[in-house]
Formats: structure tokens, sequence, C-alpha cells
């Protein structure tokens, strides 16, 4: 989904109104007690009008254990990707036996996870390949029954979820074994999910594989889990900052850090999750607005789903109006895409760490009085093209009176969804350091595979939390891939052009600086240059190139077999001395004398040639010497 969304003034009822004819086709074990989905999983512009279900996570409170209980394992697992490059977060998760990997996107306004299926027949390209059931031995479809949709041979049950910007997903449901990674102590559980036999709109064109749903309903990866007693009614998300994507996710308890602000989440409120927010203070100041503008139709929702923050009408001019009071020194521009009237500020510099001392702080003051205290880089997002400068990442909402704060809001922020006691937390943390913060020890790993066998772990080379603070000269990647030399050698030109695609850069900016032929596999180290006449390239250009990389994004043909990342390497652009710095205008300097001496020479030459020949001038009177006349 794109990362730029914007609510549509005037485009909101006849949305809405569609919204409401959607039929929501749930199945398995009673699916009728979850909500309808969200539009998943980039940033909606409005939130649907929905019908109210029971909450089933409500009624079975009384029988689970709340957050951090220490008597459940959680699952830990990472986020991968960038907020605002691809619009979301993806984990990845691992189904059947022996596992299939798949890059799901998390959603916590989606009830459903579901994966495209090896006999799709209208599914796109993704990450990853499709789930083929024929290749797992713990896969089991769900058989047609009572409580649920079934297909057209009354076989097996079928899911069917239709979203609001008209994309959709339909396919059968299946139960298997799913692993959440190596760094999770919840070992391995069997789980309903979705089998993709379609999908169209957003979701056919998305990189990432399939939907991981957060949200509240029996179908929902979070229901299940807890309904088994395997985890604690609690799932955390911590995303990454400004400049550093990727971050981490608990399934299950984790320690509540004494200092985290809590607000209450009624679960009866809608079906999103939702808090009581009062105020917003900007430099300390309320806005001039009153407190129940947060709480109109759906009141204010989190939604891991959304890039930005969205704001009533009303509270989003007085937001900006504040805002822009305060940043007096900075220069108003136009922002990085002429379809949007971005509200961008140059001028700030590139050091995020230092936006504080020209940028206001705000505050989102909760119905309990407690405060949770915002960055610049918790309502800014980077200009794309002007270096230095920044933008409001929060917008107005239509005409839609609902408040939603997607992911920019908590950018290195924990955020626990704590289910049981009905309430969310938050607490400004460093997220790429989230375990070490939290005290959590290493998990004992258990590996997705059960194949002792299998082979060496093809896992991604480890993203980085951030760079320092140089420009970037050259990216050097080492990529082992497993294809004999002499057969990957006449694809070079074919494989640099299809990582530069895929990376979003130029051709001739990946260049073949070393290879070797290792048996049945060859070593590239890949050189990426930065672009066109520039020297250098910024730490967040780099950061997205490294990202992509480490998370498998590149997907190579058939024919060529798939990669694994050993090593990536950033170099400062090279420090040249004063000579090499100033070296063309040495040059234009002494071609500058050289013309002019040789002008110089030139004018002399000619005016001695042009009276040279020229016989000095005499008086007739003048006394001469005589001169003997010659004979004839």
């Amino acid at each position: 989904m794109a990362s730029r969304g914007r609510p549509q003034p005037g485009s909101l009822q006849a949305l809405a109104v569609a919204a409401i004819t959607i039929l929501l086709l749930a199945a398995a074990s009673g699916a009728a007690a979850g909500f309808p989905d969200r539009p998943a999983p980039g940033p909606p512009l409005f939130l649907r009008l929905t019908r109210s279900y029971p909450n089933a996570s409500r009624l079975a409170a009384s029988s689970r254990r709340g957050l951090g209980d220490g008597a459940h394992p959680n699952a830990r697992m990472r986020l991968h990707d960038d907020l605002l490059t691809n619009g979301y977060y993806t984990t990845r998760l691992y189904i059947g036996t022996p596992p299939q990997e798949f890059a799901l996107i998390v959603d916590s306004g989606s009830t459903v996870t579901y994966v495209p299926c090896a006999s799709c027949e209208q599914c796109g390209n993704h990450q990853d390949p499709r789930f083929q059931p024929d290749l797992s031995s713990s896969y089991s479809p769900v058989k047609c029954n009572v409580d649920c949709t079934c297909d057209s041979d009354k076989k097996q049950c079928t899911y069917e979820r239709q979203y609001a910007e008209m994309s959709s997903s339909s396919g059968v449901l299946g139960e298997d074994i799913v692993s959440f990674g190596r760094e999770s102590e919840l070992k391995p559980q069997r789980a309903v999910f979705g089998c993709e036999n379609s999908e169209t709109g957003d979701l056919f064109s998305q990189h990432a594989d399939g939907i991981m749903g957060l949200g509240r309903g029996q179908l929902s990866i979070m229901d299940q889990l807890v309904e088994k007693g395997v985890i604690s009614d609690s799932f955390s998300l911590c995303y990454g900052g400004m400049d550093i994507g990727g971050g981490a996710m608990v399934l299950g308890g984790v320690p509540a850090p004494s200092d985290m602000v809590f607000s209450h989440s009624d679960p009866l409120r809608s079906p999103y999750y939702n808090i009581e927010l009062k105020e917003i203070h900007v430099a300390g100041k309320a806005l001039r607005v009153d407190s129940r503008i947060f709480d109109s139709k759906h009141g204010t929702v989190l939604d891991s789903g959304t890039t930005y923050a969205y704001l009533p009408e009303q509270a989003f001019v007085a937001f900006r109006d504040a805002v822009t009071s305060k940043v007096h020194s900075l220069k108003k521009i136009r922002g990085p895409d002429p379809n949007y009237k971005d509200i961008c500020f140059a001028g700030a510099g590139r050091n995020v760490s230092k936006l504080h001392e020209v940028f206001p702080d705000v505050d989102m003051v909760f119905g309990n009085g407690q405060k949770l205290s915002l960055t610049p880089e918790n309502y800014l997002f980077r200009h794309s093209k002007v270096d230095g400068a920044y933008c409001l990442g929060v917008f107005q909402n239509g005409k839609d009176p609902t408040t939603l704060l997607g992911g920019i809001i908590v950018r290195n922020t924990l955020v626990t969804y704590d289910r049981h006691n009905e309430k969310i937390g938050f607490w400004k943390t460093n997220c790429s350091e989230l375990w070490e913060r939290l005290h959590i020890g290493d998990a004992p790993s258990p590996a997705p595979s059960s194949d002792t066998n299998s082979e060496t772990d093809m896992s991604p080379a480890p993203a980085p939390s951030s760079l320092p603070e140089f420009d970037v000269g050259l990216i050097t990647v080492d990529m082992s891939i497993n294809v004999t030399y002499p057969n990957l050698k006449p694809h070079l030109h074919e494989l640099a052009e299809l990582i530069a695609k895929e990376l979003e850069i130029d051709s001739r900016q990946v260049r073949v600086m070393n290879i070797t032929s290792q048996g049945n596999s060859t070593l590239i180290r890949w050189g990426i240059f930065p672009a066109g006449s520039d020297n250098a390239m910024s730490n967040a250009t780099a950061m997205g190139i490294i990202y992509r990389l480490t998370q498998h994004h590149v997907q190579l043909p058939e024919n060529l077999g798939s990669y694994q990342l050993l090593e990536w390497n950033v170099q400062p652009l090279p420090r040249r001395s004063w000579f090499q710095e100033h070296v063309v205008s040495i040059l234009l300097g002494i071609l500058l004398v050289v013309l002019v001496t040789l002008s110089a020479f030139l004018v002399v030459l000619v005016w001695r040639k042009k009276f040279s020949g020229q016989t000095a001038y005499r008086p007739v009177d003048s006394v001469a010497p005589e001169q003997e006349l010659q004979p004839l």
C-alpha cells in the first residue's frame, strides 16, 4: 500500500456508504465473533462504518493471565522494512513442516492472517514463494461445518476480506504449524490461517506476502494463541526512528517499565485499538479545541498499518498553526510530492538528535492525566528532495471526525497492547536496543525447521541500527548466489539491473567489484555508488538500500536460484587534500595565465611586423648624403 495516502474531502461519504455493504465472510470455529478489518495495510483515508460484534477477548478475559505474569513465554520477533519507504512493517512467519517463510505486514487492524496459496490464479508477485500445502506434512484443511462459509465443493471453509479502498483477499482456511523465528521462546503452535486463492487492488501489487492479523477476533493470531493458553493476553510493537527502519514485536507479555505511560482502551468503544486522548500540547500550551473532539466517531485509534497521523479538521488547523508559529527561523518550502500540499520547512539540519532545538515538543495528554511526550521525529518526516528539510507528518482526516494515529507517532516507542487489563502503554526507548533495556535474556531459539539436515542458515545479514554521521561514498555488498560461475557469468548485467530496480536506484550505480567461484555457488562483491554527478549519498538513502538488501527484497529469477547476503559495508566519502579539492580552480588559473601570455605575445608580434617594413619620414629640405648614380 502507498505510504503517502491522504484523506480526500468529499469522497468520505460515498466510500463509507459503500463500506457498509461489504460482506465479511469469516469461517472456522465461530469466526463471526471477529471484527471486520479496516483497509490494510497502507494508511487508510478514514475508518469504515462497521457492525458491532461481541468482544470475544473481553468475555474470556477472566480465564487469562495479564501482562508480564511470568507464567507464559512470549514470541520475540524482529520487524523489518521502513515505515515511510514501504508504508508498513513486516515480520517473518514460518508455516508448515518443513517451514515455509513469509514476510507478513504487521496489522493491528486486521483479524485474519493469510498468505498466497500455490493454487492461486490471481495473486501478485510477492517477496517469497507461495505456500504449498502439499509440501507440508503437518497441513490440514479446515473442513466445512455449520459455523463457516464453505467452498463450492462443500469440503473446506473459506474466508473473504474486502476493503474500502477496493482491494480484497479470499481463499480457503487451513491449519498448520506456525513458527515465530529463532529469537522466540514460544515454541511452534498450530494455528488457522488463510490460504489465498485471489487478491485484488493494492494487496495484489504490494511487495509483502500477506497480512498478520493482530486485531480482535477468533481468527486473529493473538486470540488463537491466547485461547490455547500459551501466551498472556498482550502484545507489543516497537518501531525504529527517523533514519532507522525495522524494530521489534512481542506476542505475549513483557515487563512493564516503571515509567511506562498508560491510557485506558475500551474494547467495546470500537473494533479498533483506541486510547482516551484529551489534549494535545505544543511547546507546553494546549491546543485551543474542545477535548471532546478527540472522542468523536471511533475516538482516537492506534493503527500499525497506517503511516502518518490524521486529526479532525479543527484539531489539525490548531496543531499546524501552533507548530508553524514556533519555527520562524526556518524557511517554508513546497513538499516533495506536487500532488500534496505538504507543510515543509528548510534549514533545520540533518542531525535528528538536534531537531528539538528548532521544532517544539508535543505532548499527548490522556484521560487519566498521564502524558506522552513526543519528539520532533514523532510528527515530522524528512523531505526527500531538500537536504535538511522536514515536513509535518500530521494531516487533516478529511471530514471524518476520527483521530487516527499511525506509526510515525510511536517511532522509538514501545507500545504495549495490554488487552487483559484494557489499557495501552507507551514507553520511549531505542527500539534497536529493546531487549537489553527490558533486561530480557537470550531466548532458547527454537529453530523453525524440524529437519536436522537442513542447509546452512540463510537468514539475512543483520541490518544496521544506525549509521555514523558521514556522507556515504560507497556501499559494498558480499552476496553468495547458489549458481556456478559459468552459468552466472552471462547474466551479470541482467543481475545488476535487477538489483538496481529492486533497490529503486539507477543501474549505473550498481557495479561488480569482485567475483569468485566457490564450487556450485558464486561469491560476488557489489559496489553501490552515489547517483549521477553526486559524489556522496545521504545516510537515509544508504539505510534504505541496506534494509532492502538485508531483508531479501531482491527477488532473483528462477534460473539464478537464491542468494545469501554475507556482509555489507559502508565507506565514507574519501577525504581529499587541499590540492584535490581545488584542482579545478588551479587548472583554470593556469589555463588563464597561459592564454593571457599567448595573447600578449601575439599582440607584440603583430605590432612589430606591422611597423618594421615602413621607412621613416624625412622633411623635403633635410640634409641627406649624396648617392652615386648607378650606371645604366
